[in-house]
């Protein structure tokens, strides 16, 4: 069983958690531990899982261990009015080898898909991603893997797999699940035009900084449209987080990147999140290992204002708009129970008998009504011909 891989919670966490008040969240949390071992998963919607894996994440020597900090933080904060049962299953210790670690990770993952459980990773370097992302290869669907980093980590494809070339492996490897890369925070000066080039020619979409922290919403329909959700915590700016050897001045501040975690809770899509490049040895005054902690609160806040809108539910739920553009017409349709949009993407070549439907906002109708179509619309319509 993949499992077996997993060691139990440390004994002073769970001490730690035995002390706090009966209302914290650590009290409602079924723990792995070396007393009562792995907890049954029946009902359990989201686990917690810390990867002690750091040797493919570069300059940042010290990641991979110590998420005791952040777990304590975690379990001393208190739940909203949460229906989600939450397990935490412990840490993944290293293999001998990093292709170890990504088999054990897969197998994890994958069996978790299986329950409908989703994972909630606390890493390790962020070359997890690819572990995570090829655990999607046995559920036989495409991927939508969106990133909050200020690179884009795409490499080498000769390069060995690590936390700044994953994304050439994951792009370039079969078998080839992934539809659609979205990048959300990206600084331009740390990325080659090359390299934006090459996203513009792939169809996938990127989000600078200053686009992201001048309306964080429009997050939103792109967490809407993921599975996988991988987050580099050296996106948060470094007088907030700390705790990342490759930190920088500028990035997201904490109330912009619980925002942005929220969003990714709160997509009925979203069914694996991770945290990465979290370094201990750095953590001045724990605040980093505290940060985390409120951002895997918002991802479970947001999981539990979810309301079961993907797949696609029935046309009475949703109120239609057809809206001429050009020589084209783009259906758009609004939710009747959260206000949300979507567009429609109809053309020859699209070969599947299911309407191809992609998450949009207000303004994307708006702008439609003034004749411009959607850049979402435009890739997406390039990616399908």
């Amino acid at each position: 069983m993949s499992f077996e891989f997993l060691q139990p919670v440390n004994d002073a966490i769970v001490a730690h958690i035995a002390l706090l008040p009966n209302q914290a969240l650590g009290k409602s949390v079924k723990i792995h531990s070396k007393k009562e071992g792995l907890p049954a998963l029946e009902g359990v919607q989201i686990a917690i899982i810390g990867i002690k894996e750091g040797r493919g994440s570069v300059d940042n020597m010290g990641t991979g261990d110590n998420f005791d900090i952040i777990r304590k933080y975690l379990y001393q904060l208190y739940p909203g009015n949460w229906f989600s049962a939450i397990a935490d299953l412990g840490d993944l210790a290293k293999g001998k080898e990093e292709d170890d670690t990504y088999y054990a990770l897969q197998e994890i993952i994958a069996e978790l898909s299986k329950k409908k459980i989703t994972p909630i990773i606390i890493g390790g370097g962020q070359d997890l991603t690819y572990a995570n992302y090829r655990a999607y290869d046995k559920l036989e669907q495409t991927v939508n893997l969106t990133v909050v980093d200020t690179k884009f980590d795409l490499g080498s494809i000769d390069e060995e797999v690590s936390s700044t070339s994953y994304l050439s492996k994951i792009v370039m490897e079969k078998p080839n699940n992934l539809f659609n890369y979205t990048n959300i925070g990206y600084q331009t000066y740390f990325n080659s035009q090359e390299e934006i080039d090459l996203l513009e020619k792939l169809h996938f979409d990127a989000y600078r900084l200053g686009e992201v922290a001048g309306d964080v919403k429009i997050v939103e329909p792109v967490m809407r449209d993921t599975d996988i959700v991988s987050i580099d915590i050296g996106a948060v700016r470094r007088a907030e987080a700390p705790a990342n050897k490759n930190a920088v001045p500028n990035g997201f501040y904490g109330e912009a990147i619980c925002a942005i975690c929220r969003y990714a809770g709160i997509s009925d899509r979203v069914s694996s999140f991770g945290i990465y490049e979290y370094n201990h040895l750095l953590d001045e005054k724990d605040q980093t290992a505290h940060l985390i902690a409120q951002m895997i609160w918002y991802f479970i806040e947001g999981y539990n204002f979810r309301v079961n809108e993907y797949p696609f539910t029935s046309k009475k739920d949703y109120t239609k708009y057809m809206v001429p553009v050009d020589d084209t017409t783009i259906n758009f349709f609004k939710s009747n129970k959260s206000d949300r949009w979507w567009m429609e993407i109809e053309h020859p070549n699209n070969k599947s008998t299911k309407r191809t439907l992609i998450p949009c906002t207000y303004q994307d109708y708006l702008r439609a009504g003034n004749q411009v179509i959607p850049e979402r619309w435009w890739k997406t319509f390039r990616k399908l011909s």
